[in-house]
């Protein structure tokens, strides 16, 4: 059940005034109590109305929330948990909760590349030995792909912050085909992962030109001062719209492409897409299924129909079934 703000102030407020057995709590008092923590953290008048009080220690009483609280009403007017003991703060985690947590963690821990997330470890140390204290560990629920040995992780943080304020960089690069590094100035402006590599998107100094960087092959880069910052109004999820990658040009232009799957693969692909373009043409009376895509022909394309082998047939265009077919009789003279 989600909670704003103000309800989360008005419950915490509450479980204060009833675990207070010094005083005695009238609904008046519980009001007023509320309308002041609430213009601590506002610095505004808050009338709160008996209505909501009564609705919040009703949902203080059920389990809703998981505290069935034991409220009673005493003397006829005076508000007090029965168990002088009892507060929500000492409500342990559920199974149900403690299986919800590890799983955000895991899938949390996958950025910890990222800087915003740099100062999140501590909390996530405190939490989990906050939620594993005198609790059986749990097998870990999610296992997300990742390459702690990736060449170039650790300057996706400075990449990440370079990108947020706008700043100009000189990278030392160095593709596999290069026999020695480059040194070029770039705008950097969104990064990008595929197949758990890593990419720098940015603009150089010739106009238009996107340069797409892996970052494993970037050897340094340094911030260079008082150059303007050009982004090229860039929009990633424009641009990379009709791409199976990252492989691309301003002047590249997607095309209709037909691949025709095997009755094996073909359920797969009707329900993991290969591009969001994909549309089912058929199915043949042999059982293999036709599909169709709208996509950019590059590298990454290439290779991921090749991974199909024998299960595909590219029908069209012609120039793409000359290629996976030319590549495939060069892949079988090697055997």
């Amino acid at each position: 059940m989600a909670l704003n703000r103000n309800t989360l102030i008005r419950l915490t407020t509450l479980d204060r005034c009833l675990s207070n057995r010094y005083r005695r709590w009238t609904m008046q008092d519980l009001m007023d109590a509320c309308s002041d923590a609430l213009y601590e953290y506002e610095g505004r008048n808050n009338t709160i109305s008996r209505r909501t009080i009564q609705s919040d220690l009703q949902l203080l009483r059920s389990d809703k929330l998981g505290y069935n609280a034991p409220i009673e009403i005493y003397d006829k007017k005076y508000y007090r948990y029965s168990d002088p003991d009892f507060s929500i703060n000492n409500i342990g985690f559920t199974d149900e909760d403690i299986s919800t947590i590890h799983g955000a963690m895991d899938i949390l821990r996958h950025f910890s590349v990222f800087p915003q997330m740099a100062s999140a470890s501590d909390v996530f140390a405190k939490l989990e030995a906050k939620v594993n204290h005198n609790i059986e560990k749990k097998p870990q629920a999610i296992h997300l792909e990742k390459n702690e040995q990736y060449k170039g992780l650790e300057l996706i943080g400075p990449l990440c912050e370079a990108i947020k304020q706008r700043k100009v960089l000189a990278i030392t690069y160095q593709s596999f085909k290069a026999r020695h590094a480059d040194v070029f100035q770039v705008s950097p402006f969104v990064l990008k992962e595929y197949h758990n590599r890593w990419f720098l998107i940015a603009s150089g100094k010739e106009q238009n030109k996107i340069r797409i960087l892996a970052i494993d092959r970037i050897l340094d880069f340094k911030t260079v001062k008082g150059q303007a910052y050009d982004d090229c109004n860039f929009d990633a999820e424009t641009f990379f719209s009709d791409v199976i990658g990252v492989t691309k040009s301003p002047e590249d232009r997607s095309r209709e492409i037909h691949l025709l799957f095997d009755s094996f693969f073909a359920p797969y692909i009707s329900t993991k897409p290969l591009h969001p373009s994909q549309e089912t043409i058929g199915k043949r009376s042999d059982g293999w299924t036709e599909f169709k895509i709208n996509v950019v022909i590059n590298p990454e394309l290439i290779r991921e129909l090749l991974g199909y082998g024998s299960h595909l047939e590219v029908l069209y265009p012609p120039k793409l079934r000359d290629q996976i077919k030319n590549d495939l009789k060069a892949a079988l003279n090697r055997y």
